[in-house]
């Protein structure tokens, strides 16, 4: 690969007192907006979801041997199945089912370790993985519409009320966010997302949708509302909770693949090489299982801190850690999770028609950064059919309390499907991300 003749701080480097502040607090924001986004849309405390973040990040960090400076924050691939889970079958069987998901990414890292990682590559080719992304941004896109519009959206669809101020609440915070990420230079530009919530929340203020005395009761110091099992509550099995969450986990392993792609090549370094990705993986894995351990959504590698490295060129686990360390602090101050409280749905709906919509849009991103060909008629039917089922909501009903549904069984007929139609590329050619990590 090639030397780094711009380098602030290289991955082992220990920054000074001002560096370590300045650029980990750079990172905190970085990945504040989306890291609350997701426990808020679940109905999980954001102020655990900020604890489960640092404490996932650091674990992540000791794991991969300091060699990976990635930051871990809330999934949005979850987000959906989280949902109905809570409805469901409550915390008990939403936090069991998010702690073996955390299992099979450590399944996945010790087949890694003991044969390779191109299996997987072939079992998550772009024609499966970027069609499964499509599904989770599009799926919800009715959720972020209906933040967006009602201002009681969660009632019964005969009892919603339509809200003219909301909707455009949603709108100006749309505009915020767009005119951050296309306007703006530098740091703010990494912040879009950020940008837009405080946006869009000081024009909710204005409007009077913004209730602030949860904020003035808080206290500046105040634990967060953490839910362990067996004392919170008692852990429940349930196979349907099970089949609609975990299976999830195909998306985001071919997700956390991709972004340790980017990053060895922001950082200049074969981060698949070494420490490996079954060492990444298992620290995933890992910061997922102390999420659900504690109550928080799981957890993922996050792109926007890959482009904070990238600008900053400063690459020291050092800066990741010490933002893994104010994200704790952070979910410890009453007045900060009472003013995320205070978010109105309309402000949140605006920002996940984006995110939502570049969610869908990354996936159609990786079939054409990956060529795939819809000339060819296995491409079609595989693409087709992830599509339908799992934006249709179509499910298997095997008994009262065993089901499969929405993406999961999306995901689970694309991977068939890639493996079973005839005309699959024996030339490795879904690899070739990888072989260009290794040649540069």
């Amino acid at each position: 690969m090639k030397e780094n003749k711009n380098l602030v701080l290289d991955i082992d480097e220990k920054p000074n007192f001002t560096q370590w502040i300045s650029l980990s607090i750079q990172h905190l924001f970085a990945m504040f907006g989306s890291t609350v986004l997701v426990p808020m849309l679940v109905g999980l405390s954001p102020a655990v979801a900020l604890a489960s973040s640092g404490l996932g990040t650091l674990a992540y960090l000791i794991i991969t041997k300091g060699k990976v400076p990635a930051y871990l924050g809330s999934s949005f691939a979850f987000i959906a199945p989280l949902i109905t889970a809570k409805v469901a079958g409550g915390p008990g069987a939403m936090m069991l089912a998010t702690f073996l998901t955390g299992i099979v990414y450590g399944i996945v890292a010790l087949f890694i370790h003991k044969f390779g990682y191109r299996w997987l590559m072939r079992l998550l080719p772009p024609v499966v993985a970027g069609p499964i992304i499509m599904v989770i941004g599009l799926g919800l896109a009715g959720t972020a519409v209906g933040m967006s519009m009602y201002k009681n959206f969660g009632a019964p669809t005969q009892d919603l009320v339509y809200s003219t101020k909301h909707i455009l609440v949603a709108l100006s915070t749309v505009a915020i966010t767009i005119i951050s990420s296309t306007y703006f230079k530098g740091f703010f530009k990494l912040i879009p997302i950020l940008l837009g919530i405080i946006g869009g929340y000081i024009i909710a203020a204005f409007a009077g949708i913004v209730n602030f005395s949860g904020i003035i009761k808080a206290k500046w110091f105040e634990i967060p509302d953490f839910t362990m099992p067996f004392v919170s509550y008692e852990p429940s099995f349930s196979w349907s909770i099970v089949l609609l969450i975990v299976p999830v986990a195909i998306v985001t392993l071919a997700e956390h693949i991709g972004h340790q792609l980017v990053l060895s090549k922001v950082v200049n370094r074969d981060l698949v090489a070494d420490p490996g990705l079954d060492s990444s993986i298992l620290g995933d894995g890992v910061s997922i299982i102390i999420a659900s351990l504690i109550g928080g959504p799981p957890t993922t590698t996050y792109g926007e801190n890959i482009g904070v490295l990238a600008i900053t060129r400063a690459y020291s686990v050092y800066v990741i850690g010490g933002a893994g360390v104010f994200a704790i602090c952070f979910s410890f101050i009453g007045k900060v999770s009472a003013f995320l409280s205070s978010i109105p749905q309309a402000v949140m709906g605006g920002v996940s028609i984006i995110l939502f919509g570049i969610i869908a849009s990354s996936g159609l991103r990786m079939l054409v950064e990956h060529k795939v060909d819809f000339g060819e008629n296995r491409n079609l039917l595989i693409s087709s059919v992830i599509l339908v089922i799992g934006i249709g909501g179509a499910f298997i009903r095997f008994s009262p309390k065993f089901e499969l549904s929405g993406m999961a069984l999306a995901a689970i007929i694309g991977v068939i499907l890639n493996l079973v139609l005839p005309g699959r590329p024996k030339d490795d050619s879904e690899l070739d991300l990888f072989n260009q990590i290794e040649n540069e």
